[in-house]
């Protein structure tokens, strides 16, 4: 059994296009053992338009741009690179691999190739899986670092390089290879076939996702409730008390702290005040610490921040 590490760069993606101008790889065997390793280079026949992952210019390739213009377009590297990942003696591994897996995808397509049909796994749900945190994305530089794996970045075959040194570190710190990385943590590998691809998981982000779904749910049902009552009994506030004329708005996590919500506002109401549920239209802002883009906007429309605490403790008192 072999592994194939594989990375992309692309001179351009839009949401159908994703113009590839190198694919790099790492074939090994299963102890580690580089046995090949290459950065295809393709002319992406197109301008390089290059983003990071938030959609800010200012990336740039450690590449000579001109030169890819001397290199086959996609098509003539394409046999290659379906013999390397259709390999039925490999296993097929990268980082964030939906990304790269999608932008074959979107070149097969493009020059009217067949799809390409395997299945892959991902070092960073590996990862993951193993620190116990699926609560955000992490970068290969960032594993590479903790794990103290050095490359140059955005060269295809240094990226692919790196994701097997990385792979490499987990299996020896796990004691195990790949097949016992994916078995330890139930991760199921992706797919792509037919144009089709489904993603890779694993048992514990199949369970954070779920339970990240059921909160929000939660979270959803609790905003309703809350408006509901504002909506129900904010013309029916006392006329002439002591918040007459103030407009309080809270922090969403305190709006959707019901227990705490319907309390507060059933106080401000019966003190005169109304509510809002827009930051920049109150007089009052309430949280339990400063920060957040609600906090900002209220401020900078010259609201008075409280926090939660205080004003909590002055009503009751």
């Amino acid at each position: 059994m072999k592994y194939v590490f594989f990375d992309i760069e692309c001179a351009c993606v839009y949401k159908s296009v994703a113009k590839i101008c190198a694919f790099g790889y790492v074939v090994t065997d299963e102890r580690f053992e580089v046995l090949a390793r290459e950065d295809v280079l393709m002319n992406p026949k197109g301008k390089f338009h290059l983003t990071d992952r938030k959609g800010k210019e200012g990336l740039t390739l450690p590449y000579e741009y001109e030169d890819f213009k001397k290199y086959p377009v996609f098509r003539g590297e394409y046999a290659k690179i379906r013999a390397l990942l259709e390999d039925k003696d490999a296993i097929v591994l990268g980082h964030a691999t939906m990304n790269d897996v999608n932008y074959l995808n979107l070149e097969t397509k493009r020059y009217k190739l067949p799809s390409f049909r395997f299945s892959f796994y991902d070092t960073q749900i590996f990862y993951m899986s193993a620190v116990g945190e699926y609560g955000r994305q992490f970068g290969l530089g960032a594993i590479a670092e903790e794990l103290g794996v050095e490359f140059t970045p955005h060269r295809a075959v240094d990226d692919a390089y790196a994701t097997m040194r990385v792979c490499r570190a987990l299996c020896e710190r796990e004691n195990t290879d790949v097949s016992g990385l994916a078995e330890r943590y139930g991760v199921r590998p992706g797919r792509i076939g037919g144009y089709k691809i489904e993603q890779g998981i694993s048992k514990g982000q199949k369970q954070y996702l779920r339970e990240r779904e059921e909160e929000k749910i939660k979270r959803t049902k609790a905003h309703i409730e809350f408006f509901r009552f504002v909506n129900k009994y904010m013309n029916k506030r006392k006329k002439g008390g002591e918040l007459d004329g103030k407009t309080f708005c809270f922090s969403r996590d305190i709006e959707d702290d019901v227990s705490v919500s319907v309390k507060l506002v059933s106080a401000i109401f019966a003190s005169g005040g109304k509510y809002t549920s827009h930051p920049s239209e109150c007089d009052v802002y309430i949280a339990r610490e400063r920060g957040g883009s609600r906090y900002d906007n209220a401020l900078n429309q010259g609201a008075d921040f409280i926090p939660l605490e205080k004003f909590a403790g002055a009503l009751n008192g």
